[in-house]
């Protein structure tokens, strides 16, 4: 069969992630998933990547895995000249897309030969052509919403529509005009704000993937119907450009696994120890820094607030660069405040781009507090005061907690025996034994 070299009882995976431990995270957890069904994987991973972080999870995976083959790609350097980005992730991006055709004698070489890749997102212009030439299936794990793949499929066809300022923005208006119907509609307020210009590195990555989607053997999505009913039942009966989207399977939520770390389950073993519903969390995703000002004031009001809390600080974008100790951050007297106060964990962990399109699906859940008036990050200091508002309103509200406890039973049973997540796994195995 061609495109097949190992039998189909044991298919030959190749996962080739990106970089951001947003996206490593959910690869690797995906991984786990696949072996665990029996699959044979092959993780090839960048070298060198990004952050210290990522490579250290990496190293954890492969030594809970062993039977794991990891191959090393070592991209061409990057003309920075040439790209619009200081985005260390988005560079790294960049790099793989121009060193693509390095994954070729990767990917050919392989024993057994190869049966499928799953690769993330950002590759998938230049890897098409690739698996083409080489007959293997290819399929992208999108680790986003959803909507947010929404997004990415009619951004091009979109913005092509628009008119455009002589710096290169696009004129969207209020919001964005997918010609489908998806609600509530994407305010261009909630874009992240690199594609609002035609000029940036991510629109223009945006611009050609999206109608690229269409020539993929399948989309994992970390998502799971309960939650995003109505955007995958669109998606599934999408049509961009005359052309219908791949067969979409729902694969999540992709749960945390033991390789993610001894601080990770310590942080889980803090939680247990709480009264129930008692915490709230703090965090804003692996990519966004805080200015020191805006942690100082976000400190200030939860420890007002009498709140136990878990907060994830970051302070740099890659944490390599991050050399600021925590006491320094907030100053001897907050610190101490804080640690006498026994009521918070706070977790130094290396706010981005789709997580206002993904807190509009939450929000359509009923189940969060969305304050897009705070503006992106960056833009505004909020104001402890304002903060601490928001939090009494969060801890206060009965009906926020109802809608949290029903999301979150609805989430168990599609990791459960016989939930979705199992079903889409099962559909998505049977259609690759199909194509022996």
């Amino acid at each position: 069969m061609a495109g097949f070299g190992s039998t189909i009882s044991q298919p030959h995976v190749a996962i080739i992630p990106s970089s951001g431990l947003g996206h490593f995270i959910p690869f690797l957890r995906f991984a786990a998933l696949l072996l665990r069904n029996g699959c044979k994987l092959t993780l090839i991973i960048t070298n060198p990547v990004v952050s210290t972080a990522e490579s250290e999870l990496i190293s954890r995976f492969l030594s809970v895995f062993p039977q794991v083959t990891e191959k090393k790609f070592t991209p061409l350097p990057l003309n920075r000249s040439t790209v619009n980005s200081t985005d260390p992730f988005a560079l790294q991006w960049e790099t793989f897309r121009k060193s693509a055709h390095l994954f070729t004698p990767i990917l050919s070489s392989l024993s057994p030969p190869l049966s499928f890749v799953i690769s993330d997102v950002t590759l998938v212009s230049p890897l098409i052509p690739i698996t083409q030439s080489l007959r293997l299936p290819n399929y992208v794990l999108f680790i986003s919403s959803a909507r947010m793949l929404t997004l990415l499929a009619y951004f091009s066809s979109v913005s092509e529509s628009k008119s455009k300022t002589e710096d290169g923005s696009f004129l969207f208006g209020n919001v964005f005009d997918i010609p489908a119907d998806i609600d509530p509609p994407i305010p261009s307020s909630s874009l992240p704000p690199p594609l609002l210009n035609s000029n940036t590195l991510f629109a223009k990555i945006f611009m050609e993937d999206g109608p690229n989607l269409m020539k993929l053997n399948g989309l994992l999505l970390n998502t799971f119907e309960e939650l995003e009913k109505q955007s995958l039942e669109m998606l599934t009966c999408a049509n961009i450009k005359g052309k219908p989207l791949p067969p979409i399977f729902s694969v999540g939520p992709l749960l945390p696994h033991e390789f993610e770390g001894k601080e990770s389950f310590e942080t889980l073993k803090w939680l247990d120890d709480q009264k129930e519903k008692s915490v709230v969390f703090v965090g804003f995703g692996s990519r966004t820094a805080s200015s020191n000002d805006q942690i100082r004031e976000l400190g200030k009001r939860l420890l007002l607030s009498g709140c136990k809390f878990l907060w994830v600080v970051k302070t740099k974008i890659v944490d390599k660069e991050d050399n600021e100790g925590f006491e320094e951050i907030l100053g001897d007297d907050l610190f101490d405040k804080i640690k006498r106060s026994q009521n918070g964990l706070v977790v130094k962990w290396p706010q981005f781009g789709d997580q206002r399109i993904n807190g509009e699906v939450i929000e359509k859940s009923e189940w969060v507090i969305c304050m897009k008036s705070w503006g992106w990050v960056d833009n505004v200091l909020v104001k402890g005061e304002e903060i601490g508002e928001k939090i009494k309103e969060l801890i206060g509200s009965q009906s926020l907690k109802m809608a949290a406890k029903r999301v979150s039973e609805e989430a168990r049973k599609a990791v459960g025996a016989g939930g979705s997540c199992e079903v889409a796994m099962e559909k998505l195995l049977q259609s690759w034994k199909k194509k022996e």
